[in-house]
């Protein structure tokens, strides 16, 4: 199946393998804007077989980062530097997503909006937030979702795991709220999707990446259902404070035994699959559960081209050999750029 194509709604992806979205800490500055470092890693990634690029995280409000040097798209000045990446995407055949990130607690401004003051992840901050600011924080990802499809993007997906806002909104460890939004976890991911699909193109694609264990299985799966009326695909990863675990004998990781149990249950909707799946074995193995597309993202970091070898054949892809501290793509480390990727290096790839 791997290279089958993958119809979601009137778009057509060529390929089954997707590059997810990944941030490239330090490569922009606190203004968020593109790069031509940014432009490159896209257009390698592109020119390399993926059927579908996910860009980074990126942030839709300045107060909503991940991170002090991270791309945003709070800004009509944002636009044609996006541009630029989405046109390189197209010329390679490819077709491209944006993520939309609010951070909450997980950013490094201690005066950000959260679902509930808790601790997380060793700290407390963020202020609770009003209904009046959820309802203005929906506003923000309308527009930055205009803004996306006025760059050219194909589609967008709203980051709604990994502890950020959305998935604090859905973690019942980390929402204590008592009003609507407490009692209904899923309501501020519905109201985001159905506000950011009525104001866009009927065929601009509308997705969300979501946690399949939010904080357990049985949460996440309800999570899924609940949001699935108002997406055209869900990116299933991990969520911020959750209990994780595969079956005995399951060949994969969690995350990917959380979509196949997804998928089983929402058969008519597009899932995407991802972690550990680095080889052409993994990426076959994950579309045996009946998933629609794999993320394929520290292979593709170690090789750009890694969608061309497996689909192709010609040859042996590279591989992340897990370094840790020592990779190229740690936060800490890619503002120096004299750090080499091992990967690369062992791969010929540099």
């Amino acid at each position: 199946m791997l290279n089958e194509a993958l119809k979601i709604k009137n778009l057509v992806i060529k390929n089954r393998i997707a590059i997810p979205p990944m941030v490239c800490f330090n490569w922009t500055d606190e203004n968020g804007y593109v790069t031509e470092k940014n432009i490159e890693h896209y257009r390698d990634l592109a020119k390399g077989g993926a059927g579908l690029v996910i860009v980074e995280a990126t942030s839709v409000a300045k107060k909503a980062k991940l991170h002090e040097n991270e791309l945003g798209i709070w800004d009509d000045s944002h636009i044609a530097g996006l541009k630029t990446i989405v046109d390189e995407i197209h010329k390679y055949g490819a077709k491209t997503f944006i993520q939309l990130v609010n951070a909450g607690g997980n950013g490094p401004d201690e005066n950000c909006d959260v679902p509930t003051r808790k601790e997380y992840r060793g700290r407390v901050r963020g202020v609770e937030m009003t209904e009046e600011r959820i309802n203005e924080a929906k506003e923000e990802f309308v527009k930055a979702a205009l803004r996306a499809q006025e760059a050219g993007f194909d589609g967008v997906e709203i980051h709604g795991c990994h502890g950020d806002r959305s998935s604090c909104f859905f973690n019942s460890r980390m929402n204590l709220r008592e009003d609507k939004y407490g009692k209904d976890k899923s309501l501020f991911a519905k109201e985001v999707l159905k506000a950011v699909k009525a104001a866009c193109n009927e065929d601009f694609i509308v997705g969300i990446r979501i946690g399949c264990f939010e904080p357990t299985l049985e949460d996440g799966l309800e999570h899924c259902k609940e949001v699935a009326p108002y997406a055209d695909f869900l990116d299933v990863s991990y969520g911020g404070n959750f209990d994780a675990f595969t079956p005995d004998g399951f060949e994969g990781s969690a995350a990917v035994y959380g979509a196949k149990c997804v998928k089983e249950m929402l058969p008519s909707m597009p899932v995407f699959g991802v972690h550990l799946i680095n080889s052409k074995e993994a990426c076959e193995k994950a579309l045996s559960y009946g998933l629609d597309m794999v993320d394929v993202g520290k292979a593709a970091l170690v090789d750009p081209a890694f969608a061309n070898h497996v689909i192709n054949g010609d040859r042996e892809e590279g591989h992340c050999l897990h370094c840790k501290n020592f990779c190229k793509w740690n936060p800490n480390e890619m503002a120096n750029p004299n750090v080499k990727c091992p990967g690369f290096e062992k791969y010929n790839r540099a």
